[in-house]
């Protein structure tokens, strides 16, 4: 089952249980799936890939915005944000504990001899590239910069 068929059916879902967060929520996913599926030059399906990238970045957005309205001391409206990411996250794939992510990193600097900050940007690219869905950049920055210091 695809993506977009796992979102209209939770959609469905989602209006039989009157569940508003959770509706709008997918409402934002399938919206961004469909315009990334129209725009110039996209393919009739997204790949695997794409779709979560789509997701994370519907999270970050959120969870921004919900940073944001703490920030301002605006908890009403910080917490509807933090219970759409949640909803959204449940479509991601498991993510990455920080220890297993530092095992890996660890990995890919033994592999490719990648030692000191100087290489800090190609080791970020491979393991973003190895961990994409399953970690969050900020993440995987903070145990790439512990490790090469």
């Amino acid at each position: 089952m695809s993506l977009q068929a796992k979102i209209t059916e939770e959609i469905k879902n989602a209006m039989r249980a009157k569940d508003t967060v959770a509706l709008e929520s997918l409402r934002a996913v399938k919206s961004a799936i469909l315009l990334a599926q129209t725009e110039s030059g996209a393919k009739e399906e997204l790949s695997e890939d794409e779709e979560i990238k789509i997701l994370q970045r519907l999270v970050k957005q959120r969870k921004d915005s919900a940073a944001i309205y703490t920030e301002q001391g605006r908890a009403d409206l910080a917490q509807p944000e933090i219970d759409q990411a949640a909803v959204i996250e449940k479509f991601l794939p498991a993510q990455l504990s920080e220890s297993e992510i530092e095992v890996i990193v660890e990995k890919i600097i033994s592999e490719n001899n990648l030692g000191g900050m100087a290489n800090m940007g190609k080791v970020m690219g491979l393991a973003s590239q190895k961990m994409a869905g399953q970690a969050d950049g900020k993440t995987i920055s903070a145990v790439v910069k512990r490790l090469l210091a």
